[in-house]
């Protein structure tokens, strides 16, 4: 638009050379497109990316859960179980040193069994003061990569005890459900619409415009023409490119062959993932078995030897054999559970379905 007022007007004879004051504006739109239709399919490609990026967290949510949520988790319960399992401990040698003083009061024993049990005490009490500083770092580590400030408690859940579906189930769930296979799928099609976007480079563009135009003056001459509407088409062909258009197509080919060769690598590795984290589950519930069975029969044995202590019938160093053995087999089996639970996290991550609810 525009306005222009002059200082006087001017006439020869009945035209007007000079208006008081002239006035035009006008309005134009264009619009230009490909004919191979590139930018609809430059649409679908951003929708796609859109999809991917959605799979691309999810991918990072269930890593980061695992790795910096989860395992900090059962470090903190292995601790407050290693914890627990060292009062226990102390409780135990506390009972058996206040039984070796009574025995060496009435001469059953030597003096040397007493300092032997007041050693092992010792020692017991350091093993809980470093459960105790253990615990508290593992609790500060899980604060932290949960981002809690406030102080929290530890709740423990029963574990699956179910047996797992086999491989090839779980392999199969893993190829359709994986965020991250997703992802390298949906790049694989991206690359192929890219393929298209670059051919469409090739077909012509379609302009398109049309515009509205008015004008006026004072005093107006007859040719004015007030109002004026029109509407075009112009069609533009790249007869000469240097060959870049050729080569934009070659390298979106590639790109193209590039994420079909990550995909089908990616669904290797996961089917990799997957076998490993199957024979890691087996091992750790069969382990977990062993180990119950031996936990028991190490309870059994303190019992019976502690038993036998009282009456004479055991030495010192049967007793605290003895307890050696029920604390390693204590700790074992902590170990176990924890690493048998961590086991079914990671089949989980590794079948995809870490934050998938699962009947």
């Amino acid at each position: 638009a525009g306005y222009t007022r002059y200082t006087e007007k001017r006439l020869y004879g009945t035209s007007v050379i000079q208006p008081d004051y002239g006035a035009s504006w006008g309005v134009r739109i264009d619009e230009t497109f490909s004919l191979s239709g590139r930018e609809l399919t430059a649409l679908e490609i951003s929708k796609a990316n859109v999809t991917k990026n959605r799979h691309d967290l999810t991918a990072v949510r269930e890593e980061y859960l695992l790795r910096n949520v989860a395992a900090a988790y059962y470090n903190a319960l292995m601790a407050r179980k290693s914890l627990e399992i060292a009062d226990a401990n102390l409780e135990r040698l506390v009972k058996y040193r206040n039984a070796a003083e009574a025995r060496l009061k009435i001469g059953e024993v030597t003096r040397t069994v007493l300092l032997r049990a007041e050693g092992e005490l010792s020692g017991a009490k350091s093993d809980r003061l470093q459960a105790q500083n253990a615990l508290e770092l593992a609790l500060a580590v899980l604060a932290s990569n949960c981002g809690i400030r406030d102080p929290l408690t530890l709740r423990e859940t029963a574990s699956d005890q179910r047996d797992p579906p086999p491989l090839d189930v779980l392999q199969e769930r893993a190829y359709s459900v994986r965020a991250d296979l997703k992802s390298l799928e949906v790049q694989r099609q991206i690359a192929a619409d890219q393929i298209k976007v670059t051919d469409g480079a090739f077909w012509p563009n379609l302009s398109l415009f049309g515009g509205y135009t008015g004008a006026d003056q004072n005093p107006a001459p007859t040719s004015l023409n007030r109002e004026s509407i029109y509407i075009g088409a112009a069609l533009s062909f790249p007869f000469f490119e240097g060959g870049l258009r050729k080569a934009e197509v070659q390298e979106a080919k590639a790109r193209e062959r590039q994420a079909v060769l990550l995909y089908e690598d990616l669904k290797k590795a996961v089917e990799i993932e997957v076998r490993t984290a199957y024979l890691d589950l087996v091992t750790q519930k069969g382990t977990l078995q062993f180990l119950n069975d031996q936990f028991t029969f190490a309870s059994d044995n303190y019992r019976a030897v502690t038993r036998q202590f009282e009456f004479g019938l055991s030495s010192s160093l049967d007793v605290l054999d003895a307890n050696t053995l029920l604390v390693s087999a204590e700790r074992r089996v902590a170990s176990a559970v924890y690493n048998y639970r961590l086991a079914l996290l990671r089949m989980k991550k590794a079948t995809g379905t870490l934050l998938h609810n699962e009947s």
